[in-house]
Parts: C-alpha cells; sequence; structure tokens
C-alpha cells in the first residue's frame, strides 16, 4: 500500500494520534529509528535540518530513506527540517525530499511570509508536488540548539505566536503544516516548559484542519504530551532525546570495549537505545499499529 504523508496527518489528526518525526544523523542512528518503526508499525517523518544534511548529504539521505522504505515496506518520509533561507528549502526539495520545512520564525513578519509563500510556490508548480509538503513556522524558540541547557530558559513573551497572526500566516502562504511557538523549547533545559495550553486552544479553534506541528518535543513532560496530542498536535518531532541516548550508550560502549575497532561492534548498543527512545516516543503519541 502506498501512503501519502498528507494523507497520514489527516488521519492522526481525526483519529487522536501524532505522526513522529525523528531527526537522524547517521546511519546506525536511522537503523536504530526504523528498527523501532518496523516493530511498532508506525509511520514517521524522518528529519535532517540544514546541519544534518551538510554531514550526510542531500542526496543521499533522499536515496536512503527512498531504499529503507521500498525495500522493507515501512512508510517512511524524508523532510528538510528548519531550512533557513529560500536556496538551502529549494535544493532539498530539487534533491528529492518529500516535505521542507522553511523557518522563518526570527524574520519579520511580513518577510517570513514573503520568502514562506516563495518556498510554498516553488513546491507547488513542480511535477509530482502534490506529494510534497510545505511546513511554515510563526513565533520562535527560546533556544536556537539541540543541547541539554544546564541553567532555566527563560521564554520572552514576544516569542509566543500569535493566533490572529497565525490565521493569516496559514492563509496568505498556503503552507501544508504550521508550527507555532507555545512554550516549547528546543533541546532540554533545566526548567521544563511551561506549555501555554489557552494558546494550543484558540490555534486549533481558528486553523481546524492544518496540520499543528511541536517543535522541541524532547524537554516536554508525558502528561503535556499526551494533552497536546488530544488538543490536535498531529506531528511531533523529537531530536534532542534521540541525541542523548545514541552518544551516552555509545560512550559507554567504547569505554567498555578500548580495543575494539570495528564500528559495527560497538555501535550496536548505540543503535538499540535509539530504537528504544524511539519505541517510547511512538507510545507516548499514540501511534503504534497506524500501518
Amino acid at each position: 500500500m502506498e501512503y501519502k504523508l498528507s494523507e497520514l496527518h489527516k488521519r492522526a489528526l481525526k483519529e487522536g494520534w501524532a505522526v513522529p518525526h525523528f531527526n537522524f544523523s547517521s546511519l546506525s542512528q536511522l537503523n536504530g529509528v526504523l528498527d523501532a518503526l518496523k516493530e511498532m508499525r508506525a509511520p514517521a517523518a524522518l528529519g535532517t535540518s540544514e546541519g544534518e544534511r551538510d554531514f550526510i548529504g542531500l542526496k543521499q539521505a533522499v536515496y536512503l530513506i527512498k531504499s529503507f522504505r521500498e525495500a522493507e515496506g515501512v512508510p517512511v518520509f524524508l523532510n528538510a527540517d528548519h531550512s533557513r533561507s529560500f536556496e538551502t528549502a529549494k535544493n532539498a526539495f530539487d534533491a528529492g525530499y518529500d516535505s521542507i520545512h522553511i523557518d522563518l520564525s526570527r524574520e519579520k513578519y511580513e518577510d517570513n511570509i514573503e520568502n514562506t509563500k516563495m518556498v510554498v510556490d516553488y513546491v507547488k508548480s513542480n511535477l509530482g508536488s502534490e506529494y510534497v509538503e510545505v511546513e511554515g513556522e510563526l513565533g520562535y524558540l527560546a533556544t536556537e540548539s539541540s543541547k541539554i541547557y544546564k541553567e532555566v530558559v527563560e521564554i520572552p513573551e514576544d516569542s509566543y505566536t500569535n493566533p490572529q497572526q497565525a490565521k493569516e500566516f496559514v492563509e496568505r502562504t498556503g503552507v501544508d503544516r504550521f508550527a507555532p511557538a507555545i512554550g516549547n523549547l528546543h533541546g532540554i533545559a533545566a526548567n521544563k516548559p511551561k506549555i501555554r495550553f489557552d494558546l494550543v486552544e484558540k490555534l486549533r479553534e481558528l486553523l481546524p484542519d492544518i496540520t499543528l506541528v511541536l517543535h522541541g518535543g524532547s524537554g516536554i513532560s508525558d502528561e503535556d504530551m499526551r494533552k497536546l496530542v488530544k488538543m490536535g498536535f498531529n506531528n511531533i518531532h523529537i531530536s534532542t532525546e534521540l541525541r542523548v541516548a545514541y552518544t551516552n550508550a555509545l560512550r559507554k560502549e567504547l569505554a567498555a570495549k578500548p580495543d575494539e575497532l570495528a564500528p559495527y561492534h560497538y555501535m550496536d548498543e548505540a543503535r538499540e537505545a535509539v530504537k528504544n527512545k524511539v519505541v517510547e516516543k511512538i507510545m507516548l503519541f499514540n501511534a503504534a499499529n497506524r500501518v
């Protein structure tokens, strides 16, 4: 059976679950994610940031995901996560990515709209684009990178998404998915994010049909995450927790096997750690047995 990412997002919203999105920057990380998806019979979007794309290679990432989709029958889709310019978004689409996230959330409102619409127009004017989603973002996350913050992170009031602007943004750009700032953070801070559920309720009221995307899912409590899924977030990003699980397991195994030189003998535990974390998130998002 052939799946489309847009159809899966619609199903998730209707049925009360979320399509997971997992970032990867190595083949062993990717294998761990796919091990979990196959076992749990779950679909997913798999993302590469601009840095991850530079490291892996645009075409290389495309062919990796395509090969797993064809050989294993797993409904996985490659997303160009946090493209910071029209050019990087265009390059990812031209390389064959299944989904484009254009993140101009720190730009001026009108500049964000203008350049996000440029990406939408470019994607939708090309052959085969009916299979490619475009995601836009309004409101910005107070933290920029995926890491552990030892300090308390304060969220500026002006960073939160304005619901009325969000509605206008979606209408004027024509994006398929919308990523707001509701108290979520990239990485994991010393303090737990305080999610503005009143804002979530208003956003879903004004945007009843669009896919709502949650970035920075790693630092959010399970209780809050379940509530967000119930309230209509149907696409959720996890990156930092996978990196932590992978890196900690790899460091432990390297320490335990100081004389081992074959990577496949010391990366197996890191792959397993990623798998276990992905299984945990699939269950949390109610995404198991959806394919």
